[in-house]
């Protein structure tokens, strides 16, 4: 009868501390979960950091898709200068020296289409002004900040048009800020100066922060040796570029007006356009951008190659180098482009070929608009590149 005494209470005894026992593993268990599953502030930063690193060359070329070339003409002659699609209403941002006195105003984008544009909004103290496009609209421009404040020594992409030569990017930092000046009677107050030149055409174009690839400023003028230039902080006139916009959402626009510009075609510009058009077909497949080397494509061409067959065509190809670019004016108003281009395209073994081709495209207008209308290649020899060899595993055996 002893034992039995004292066998109940060890048994509860034992019974007790395996439950506190598991008691404690399972709320360690618990809290172990809990303390996991709080969010890592700073793994969050780090990732949203990184995704701001964007490549520099798609900055560029993303950019050069919403910036355009303004040619207006009035009684005072004709002015060229840059511009910037900004909305979803086919708005383009530029300076107002750009359009002041303009009778009509003609957009070219980087295709090498042109519109007619109407003039909305131009300020008489502040150069700034904006054109509305209707061939526009949808479109999805690079983003704005429009509260952002650079720093001295932020680098930054000025992209514009100098002297006609369109989609031109010039690179440099923040040199300055707060400049105040004037010119030709617009008051520049508390504007970027900018280590980037902004000479005769560049006017209007967008100030693009790298880090982050969104526009900051308008570059707006330059010093007269071209060293330096300026420009307005986007966040100044942000709010009468919005409320020029919107009232223009009412307003019955003129889009007419001395059309002189393009009555006749001018043989040395077709050949620079036509030029220009190439290039930037090419430089869309370099980006691996191939819808929008695909539009630049005549209907005929088109019609007999899908979108899917004609981006398989290059999807393979690593890397183009286009050499020896000439043009020359065909009749109907078309121009002949040859080039010898070469290919890089990646085999399975890691090693890679280059294809050598001799290509010659036809451009002209089709619907009043700029296209490479027909192409015809020759593969002249391909190189074999092997390989490199590991000389560890060599120098092992």
């Amino acid at each position: 009868m002893k034992h039995k005494h004292i066998f109940w209470p060890i048994t509860v005894t034992i019974l007790l501390v395996i439950l506190t026992v598991a008691t404690m593993v399972l709320y360690f268990q618990s809290w172990d979960k809990k303390a996991l599953s709080v969010p890592n502030e700073s793994a969050q930063i780090v990732k949203e950091s990184s995704d701001k690193n964007l490549d520099f060359k798609t900055i560029i070329h993303d950019a050069q898709k919403f910036v355009v070339q303004i040619e207006a003409e009035g009684e005072s002659g004709q002015t060229t200068g840059s511009g910037f699609i900004y909305n979803d209403k086919g708005d383009v941002i530029t300076n107002a020296h750009v359009v002041e006195g303009a009778d009509s105003i003609y957009i070219k984008t980087s295709d090498a289409r042109t519109y007619p544009g109407a003039l909305i909004g131009i300020g008489t103290e502040q150069d700034i002004a904006v054109i509305r496009v209707p061939q526009l609209v949808n479109r999805n421009p690079l983003p704005i900040i429009p509260s952002f404040e650079a720093d001295i020594g932020d680098e930054i992409i000025a992209v514009g048009s100098p002297l006609g030569f369109q989609n031109t990017v010039t690179l440099g930092i923040i040199s300055g800020k707060n400049r105040s000046f004037t010119v030709d009677g617009y008051e520049y107050k508390d504007v970027y100066q900018i280590s980037a030149p902004i000479s005769q055409g560049n006017s209007g174009g967008p100030l693009i922060h790298s880090s982050t690839g969104r526009i900051i400023g308008i570059n707006s003028a330059g010093t007269p040796n071209g060293s330096i230039g300026f420009s307005i902080p986007i966040q100044q006139v942000y709010d009468l570029i919005n409320m020029w916009s919107d009232r223009a959402d009412h307003q019955e626009l003129d889009f007419d007006g001395y059309t002189s510009l393009y009555e006749t075609i001018d043989s040395d510009q077709l050949i620079q356009d036509a030029e220009y058009i190439v290039n930037y077909f090419y430089e869309s497949l370099q980006m691996r951008d191939f819808f929008n080397a695909y539009a630049l494509l005549g209907s005929q061409w088109q019609m007999h190659t899908s979108y899917q067959d004609f981006r398989e065509s290059y999807i393979h190809i690593t890397n183009i180098t286009v050499r020896n670019v000439e043009a020359s004016l065909l009749d109907n108003d078309q121009v002949s482009v040859s080039l010898n281009a070469d290919y890089d395209l990646r085999k399975n073994d890691q090693s890679f070929i280059t294809e050598h081709y001799k290509i010659q495209y036809t451009v002209g207008y089709e619907n009043d608009q700029l296209k490479i209308l027909d192409s015809s290649e020759e593969l002249l020899s391909t190189t074999e590149h092997k390989p490199p060899q590991d000389t560890d595993a060599e120098s092992s055996e």
